[in-house]
C-alpha cells in the first residue's frame, strides 16, 4: 500500500517538472523575441515589410474563424 502512495508522489512531481520546463521555454521564446525585436535594425526592416498592415488584414479573418468554431 504504501509502494502506490510513493509512486503516485513521484508522478505528480515529475509532471510538476516538466510544466516547469516548459513555462520556462515558453518565456525565454517570448524574452528571446522581445529583444530581437528591440533592436532598431531589426524594427526598421519589420517597417518595411508591412508587418503592422498584415495584422489589420488578419483579425477578420480570425474574427470569422472563432465565430465557425463557436458554432
Amino acid at each position: 500500500m504504501e509502494s502506490h502512495i510513493v509512486k503516485h508522489e513521484g508522478n505528480a512531481l515529475g509532471a510538476d517538472k516538466d510544466t516547469l520546463y516548459l513555462l520556462g521555454g515558453a518565456a525565454l521564446i517570448v524574452f528571446g523575441a522581445g529583444l530581437i525585436l528591440s533592436n532598431p535594425v531589426v524594427r526598421k526592416y519589420m517597417g518595411q515589410l508591412g508587418v503592422g498592415n498584415m495584422a489589420k488584414d488578419l483579425i477578420p479573418d480570425l474574427d470569422r474563424y472563432l465565430k465557425l468554431r463557436s458554432m
